[in-house]
């Protein structure tokens, strides 16, 4: 299991688990700044999210507004923020996928207990 047949070196370990802990937290702190925009109705309407999914933005074309049909409106606003809030997703999963695996031990990653 470990290099050589002997026992880990603790002190290594740490450093790993510490290091592992500070890329964790520099990603996460990087999808709080990081902004993604979706749109519906083919550009009609665009939301615009953080990679954590706080919405930020909503831009709505003039030509979608049509007072006899607020509803088709409400329609578009729900699907964008949905389709950003997808985007946030998978940025967090490009993000923090690789490092929440090797933190919880999932693809050979240390495996430490509450991480």
């Amino acid at each position: 299991m470990f290099p050589g047949g002997g026992a880990p070196d603790m002190q290594q370990l740490l450093q790993q688990a510490q290091q592992m802990q500070a890329d964790y937290m520099k990603a996460q702190q990087e999808l709080t700044e990081a902004e993604v925009s979706a749109s519906a109705g083919g550009g009609m309407v665009t939301a615009t999210v953080t990679g954590a999914g706080d919405l930020k933005a909503v831009k709505i074309d003039p030509k979608a507004v049509d007072t006899d049909d607020l509803e088709s409106l409400e329609d578009l606003v729900v699907a964008a923020v949905h389709a950003a809030n997808d985007e946030a997703k998978r940025l967090a999963e490009q993000k923090l996928g690789p490092l929440t695996e090797a933190m919880t031990g999932f693809s050979g990653g240390l495996g430490l207990p509450g991480m």
